[in-house]
């Protein structure tokens, strides 16, 4: 039987795997943390439980097709009614329905632009998003082949519609004519990483997936997914080795034969690796050059997030939760220079809302996060807690809670720790940023042009970070191998 090693169980080495074991291979996943999931994990604190990672769960019909028979799954989602709750600086409170109607609606109610205009963005979203996917998204780009399709010749044929030339703010600004209609659809770069006064306005396809597809939550919590995935991977056969630390991938005459892990050889027919991009090639392919273009490549943005256990129950929160800040040209302006922002834009997550039992009776668990820079030796210590102060201060002031006075139980992750336990480049969460134009075509591909049998999977590779794009990137690696 031919063997895979896969290195890393974060979500895409896991999806390639069930899908690998699927065809037939005998597949082993090593994985340097006592547990999978990568970024996608939970934290457990006094009696709280946060899902630590990744908190908002878009195209769930890639986790379907991993799941396939659900016999044995126990796996199920809810779509979400009301994505995000903003609030604005001006005291204006807007609900992001999932429904396009009722979300333009809300934006003409409570902002000076038309819900027409709403309604035609949205349209544009979907027609970019229809005209984008399969190119790049689901397909082994950048190849020459892939352009000799009937959808690239659609793109060729209509280049405005990629909006490639156009920033993002710039695509908003001409939609609308608020400035916090523009700021909530800037927002939408943070979903890679960006910033939005740099990063091209194809991402202007990302609300369609929430608004026009739908944005969902699991009902057991995010890292269900995990879970649910090695469970699945399990029943096919793949073994999960945990606190296995991968010293290098063995290449011999110029294919994978195999890796060495915790100072033993492990023989295997391909490798995948499933672990930062940059980190890979300074260890486990220190032997093979990373091409230079991919070499030059900016990390995307990193997070600040605090993990609170919470007093009370507040009910001018729901589950996703946005404060603004005033000023949000300065707030990525301030992260391009490697610092944060004192009136940081606020994210407030909180499952308990909808799972009771992730909060004990009377209390709630507060996942709060801001965007910061990637590390590159900043005092993360001091900048965490100027931060922390800045984030009460505004939370009273905006939503008039003493959030000091109500937390029961805190821990925090910042750039250093999830570099050290997910091994992601300088921290950041997107592995390579998208703010330039060719960001999509500057991404490494999904297999080695220098080293047969090896592939490559996750947020630092095409087509990108986030749970969705990771899954492709499985299905893409996928693509390579025949059934057995």
């Amino acid at each position: 039987m031919q063997t895979v090693s896969t290195v890393g169980a974060g979500i895409g080495g896991i999806a390639t795997a069930i899908r690998l074991a699927r065809k037939g291979y005998r597949v082993k996943v090593f994985e340097q943390q006592p547990n999978a999931g990568g970024k996608l994990n939970e934290l457990r604190l006094s009696g709280f439980r946060f899902d630590a990672g990744p908190s908002l769960f878009t195209l769930p019909q890639l986790v379907d097709e991993l799941i396939g028979s659900r016999d044995y799954s126990i796996f199920s989602y809810q779509k979400l009614e009301l994505i995000t709750r903003y609030f604005f600086p001006d005291g204006t409170v807007l609900d992001a329905w999932a429904e396009p109607e009722r979300f333009a609606e809300e934006v003409s109610q409570k902002f000076n632009d038309k819900h027409t205009a709403v309604l035609r963005y949205l349209k544009e979203s979907r027609e970019l998003y229809e005209l984008t996917a399969n190119t790049f998204v689901y397909s082994p780009f950048p190849q020459l082949k892939n352009f000799f399709t009937l959808q690239s010749l659609k793109l060729a044929m209509n280049p405005k519609k990629l909006k490639a030339f156009e920033t993002m703010h710039e695509v908003n600004c001409k939609h609308f004519s608020d400035h916090r209609t523009i700021q909530l659809f800037d927002r939408y770069a943070t979903y890679n990483g960006s910033n939005p006064y740099l990063a091209p306005g194809t991402l202007t396809m990302i609300p369609h997936l929430e608004h026009n597809i739908g944005a969902y939550f699991p009902t057991a919590g995010m890292y269900a997914i995990t879970t649910e995935m090695v469970k699945i991977a399990q029943n096919l056969g793949v073994e999960f080795e945990y606190n296995a630390h991968v010293d290098k991938v063995d290449i011999r005459n110029g294919r994978v034969v195999g890796i060495k892990v915790n100072g033993s050889s492990a023989e295997s027919n391909y490798v995948v690796n499933n672990t930062d991009i940059f980190t890979a090639y300074k260890t486990l392919l220190h032997e093979v050059p990373l091409a230079s273009r991919l070499a030059a490549q900016q990390p995307s943005s990193s997070a600040l997030i605090f993990y609170f256990g919470v007093k009370g129950i507040h009910p001018k929160l729901d589950v996703h939760n946005i404060l603004f800040t005033s000023d949000y040209y300065s707030e990525f302006k301030a992260m391009e220079q490697g610092s944060i922002f004192n009136d940081p834009t606020i994210y407030i997550f909180i499952t308990s809302k909808r799972i009771a039992a992730d909060a004990p009776d009377g209390h709630e668990n507060w996942f709060v996060m801001i965007n910061v820079p990637p590390n590159t030796g900043q005092d993360w210590d001091e900048l965490r807690l100027k931060a922390r102060e800045a984030i009460l201060v505004k939370i009273k002031r905006m939503l008039g809670i003493d959030l000091a006075s109500l937390i029961v139980a805190e821990d925090y992750l910042d750039p250093v720790r999830i570099e050290k336990r997910t091994g992601s480049f300088r921290g950041s969460l997107y592995g390579i940023s998208s703010n330039n134009r060719m960001a999509a075509f500057n991404r490494h591909p999904n297999r080695s042009r220098n080293v047969k049998g090896l592939y490559f999977v996750g947020g630092s590779v095409h087509p990108g970070g986030g749970i969705p794009l990771c899954l492709a990137s499985a299905k893409i690696v996928d693509t390579y191998f025949k059934p057995l």
